[in-house]
């Protein structure tokens, strides 16, 4: 893996950047982005292809771009199982987590990310955002609902450690989200800035407890979510407050991984402030990537963000830290730009496991 000393000041400001394709007309426009811009990676979402054969021909395009810059790409996938499976249709979908961790007299929390990390691994991702830590409150429709694994943050905690051991077994890298705990509010922060009132403190009592267990567990990547605490982040989104992300995930947890936005195009941060301005409260707030679906024109956002720190020797320095993060984390999961070969029958090796497991739940009701 390159070292810090031996990238440019675009190089680093680039890793500090992934971008969701989204639509499959940007691609060249994605490719200017890493080329140029040197982002860290690629989030791609179920309407990039059409089936596997598709995937794999994007990723690997993917991945031939990415091989002409010193750092390799991460290729990510947002892939839960349940309502939010963004893998092609000719592979089944597996349950929702409050299903296999309801039905769990069989492992099968383990038995489901085993093959969801080892599909990953196949189909030429490396780094998932998944697990959720959330813990269960509201109906399995509300925007955490049915994608926690329970209603006891203990359940959660040791399914979620599960599901992280085993995407690491694949070499995918493992995203802990939504920091620090989405299942506490009904509001979905995709389209209103959620504002949770922890007067009870059940945050610190329950909410956060998934979290610290992962991060005593290595967990590398965390996502923090567009939440606003009463009280706790002054009036900012924890997504968008210094001093909630230093005191409590670096100081408080003791945490030295990477730190990853939300999608700053949601709705509800989109509204408040606008791309421009989210994308640098967020990398002023202590931010090591900050994530958003790619819109054209936003290479200005990236040359202002260069500019603007390029005489700063304490944002650099800021900048620095980030980096050393993110290819820490890169070389740990030997994340590489190789080719991903084609395999004629991949979905039916899987669909054969995953149609096993929705048996057995089924089997259950």
């Amino acid at each position: 893996m390159e070292k810090i000393e031996n990238l440019t000041l675009e190089e680093k400001v680039g890793q500090m950047f992934m971008v969701g394709l989204g639509n499959k007309d940007y691609l060249k426009n994605i490719e200017n982005l890493i080329i140029k811009y040197k982002i860290c990676g690629v989030l791609l979402y179920k309407k990039d292809y059409k089936d596997y054969k598709e995937l794999n021909n994007l990723v690997n395009k993917l991945r031939e771009i990415g091989s002409k810059n010193k750092i390799p790409l991460f290729i990510a996938i947002d892939q839960e199982g349940g309502r939010v499976n963004r893998m092609p249709n000719d592979f089944k979908n597996l349950p929702s987590a409050y299903k296999l961790a309801s039905f769990d007299k069989e492992n099968l929390v383990d038995k489901a990310s085993d093959i969801t990390g080892k599909m990953l691994e196949k189909t030429g991702f490396n780094l998932n955002f998944a697990p959720v830590l959330d813990i269960k409150r509201f109906e399995n429709t509300q925007a955490i609902g049915d994608r926690a694994f329970s209603e006891d943050f203990n359940v959660v905690t040791e399914c979620g450690i599960v599901y992280m051991n085993n995407m690491k077994k694949y070499n995918i890298v493992p995203v802990i989200k939504h920091y620090p705990g989405h299942g506490a509010t009904k509001k979905d922060s995709h389209f209103t800035l959620p504002t949770i009132d922890d007067s009870d403190k059940k945050l610190e009592k329950e909410d956060l407890i998934p979290f610290k267990k992962a991060i005593e567990n290595n967990a590398d990547v965390m996502l923090v979510g567009h939440l606003r605490i009463k009280n706790v982040t002054h009036g900012y989104p924890a997504s968008m407050s210094k001093s909630f992300i230093r005191k409590y995930i670096r100081k408080r947890n003791k945490y030295n991984g990477v730190i990853i936005t939300d999608d700053i195009r949601m709705k509800a941060i989109r509204i408040l402030y606008g791309t421009k301005r989210s994308l640098y409260k967020a990398f002023k707030a202590g931010n090591d990537i900050i994530l958003f679906k790619y819109r054209i024109g936003d290479e200005k956002l990236l040359d202002k963000i260069i500019n603007d720190v390029k005489d700063d020797n304490k944002k650099i320095a800021k900048i620095n830290r980030s980096v050393r993060r993110i290819l820490k984390v890169k070389e740990k999961y030997k994340i590489e730009n190789k080719h991903i070969p084609y395999i004629e029958n991949l979905p039916d090796e899987f669909n054969a496991k995953i149609e096993e497991i929705n048996n057995k739940i089924k089997g259950e009701v």
